[in-house]
């Protein structure tokens, strides 16, 4: 669940760096909401759907309309997914900067049949010391102070936004 909630939480966050366990459970998590979302969408659209068949007289059934709502359930089956994108963009491009490497190299998986598979060793490679170039400095790190050279700014006559 950590994972889950850090993966929300640093919605757009592309500095700095995520762990193996931090890609991975959220993946995973994101995974089953997407098999729950299309497993309750499915039974929906075959309960709707068995409820407009009507059988004949002479043994034939049509099942004719009854699926008024389907481009609302369309919609509700794309918004997690949309809603995801940068998330999931953004921890990728984190678990990149861990193996040492640049986030563009997720680029790589639009490259037609190898390039999801290149990617995905990519990101289930162990952490290595050279993603540390990625992390951000905190305040005062490298001898450099947090406001500049002259410190922090004093308040004038007028209150900072007027």
């Amino acid at each position: 669940m950590d994972a889950y909630r850090r993966f929300w939480k640093k919605y757009a966050t592309f500095s700095g760096r995520a762990s193996l366990g931090e890609y991975w459970w959220a993946t995973l998590a994101n995974v089953v909401i997407a098999i729950v979302i299309t497993t309750v969408l499915g039974v929906i659209v075959a309960a709707v759907m068995a409820a407009s068949c009507t059988t004949d007289s002479y043994g034939y059934t049509s099942c004719a309309g009854g699926m008024d709502g389907f481009p609302v359930l369309m919609i509700v089956a794309y918004v997690y997914p949309l809603a995801a994108l940068v998330p999931n963009l953004a921890v990728s491009w984190r678990r990149l900067h861990d193996t040492g490497r640049s986030g563009a190299y997720y680029f790589l998986g639009f490259i037609p049949y190898v390039g999801g598979i290149i990617l995905v060793v990519f990101l289930a490679q162990r952490t290595r010391p050279e993603g540390a170039m990625y992390d951000v400095p905190p305040y005062g790190a490298y001898g450099q102070q947090p406001y500049g050279m002259y410190g922090p700014p004093t308040p004038g006559p007028y209150p900072y936004g007027q």
